[in-house]
């Protein structure tokens, strides 16, 4: 007879993300005092962690294959773009620029994977070359548009009630979406034999292919997904604030390979679970918003984020290799 405890729990990806969470969330409850936990307070940075989680499950199914996507920094601002620019600026009916921006999305995940598979360059080169044409694309565009690089976007209250409202203490409903994308992405990755296809991607993508693993099809679908949940978040962020800049937001790209990695993703891909990500994200969170409810020097924030960002990816690593290493003992025979 074997012992599943601790060893089995240990050895699931999101365990070290989990005690990560735990042990930031416990920090700056004593740190930052009492009020980090209130409503107001936990709302704050759950609605952070919904805007970052979207995108960051699908970018880490993607490193969890072995590969890379930072397009979606610029796959945001087009989502949040093209429907202002469709229902604000040109006054169409919202479902249009929503759709428009769903769209756009899809085949910015396209052009990603036709060409990482086409060329062989690396998925890091191609979408940081996509990163920035898609910018230079919507920049150029919008001026010639408008004449301005900012457009204004009035939707109905329907659509602010669906993906632009904030409700009790300052959550917002895109907290909503997250937990339902999130639990989409689970079924995907671990009910699904799709799972297995990624995991023997990430793991060995020849061998992959030759067992008859069709992954010239999940590259080109992992892409659009990643990108499609870009524009998804760009999209409802110009429901949100009414206002969308023609700006790319590059700190995203860094915020969601840091929180797919504290969620116990590894970026030589094949292992990793979207529960981890989930916590990943909100870790993440939990740390750059709690900085704000403590006494130190604003001036040194960067420096306590790090740092216990660091802490959390190494206590990840710490409990993986623990439990990769964790060896069960037999009973023995009466």
């Amino acid at each position: 007879m074997t012992t599943p405890f601790p060893g089995n729990l240990l050895r699931r990806p999101e365990a070290g993300a989990l005690i990560g969470l735990i042990g930031v969330t416990v920090f700056f409850a004593i740190v930052g005092g009492i009020e980090f936990l209130y409503p107001s307070s936990v709302g704050s940075w759950l609605s952070r962690s919904a805007t970052l989680g979207i995108v960051a499950i699908p970018v880490g199914l993607l490193m969890i294959a072995g590969e890379l996507d930072i397009s979606v920094g610029a796959t945001i601002t087009a989502g949040a773009l093209i429907t202002a620019l469709v229902s604000g600026y040109y006054e169409q009916p919202i479902i249009l620029g929503m759709l428009a921006a769903l769209a756009f999305g899809a085949i910015v995940g396209l052009v990603n994977g036709y060409l990482v598979l086409k060329t062989g360059v690396p998925s890091f080169i191609v979408t940081l070359g996509t990163l920035f044409a898609v910018s230079g694309i919507l920049l150029g565009a919008t001026v010639v548009l408008t004449g301005t690089t900012s457009i204004a976007i009035k939707a109905p209250e329907m659509v602010k009630t669906m993906f632009g409202m904030y409700f009790g203490a300052g959550f917002q409903v895109l907290i909503l979406w997250w937990i339902a994308i999130t639990a989409a992405f689970y079924f995907f990755m671990h009910l699904s034999p799709f799972g297995n296809w990624i995991f023997a991607m990430g793991g060995d993508k020849e061998s992959a292919r030759n067992a008859g693993i069709p992954t010239a099809r999940m590259t080109i679908l992992l892409f659009v997904l990643s990108s499609v949940c870009a524009s998804f978040v760009g999209m409802s962020q110009a429901i949100l604030f009414q206002s969308v800049q023609a700006t790319p937001q590059l700190t995203l790209i860094f915020n969601t390979i840091i929180a797919v990695v504290v969620g116990g993703v590894l970026l030589t891909g094949g292992f990793g679970s979207v529960i981890g990500i989930f916590f990943g994200t909100i870790t993440f969170a939990v740390v750059t918003q709690g900085i704000y409810y403590t006494s130190f020097d604003q001036t040194w924030s960067n420096l306590v984020i790090g740092v216990l960002l660091l802490g959390a990816v190494l206590m990840n690593n710490t409990f993986r290799k623990m439990a990769l290493s964790y060896a069960p003992k037999k009973e023995a025979k009466a």
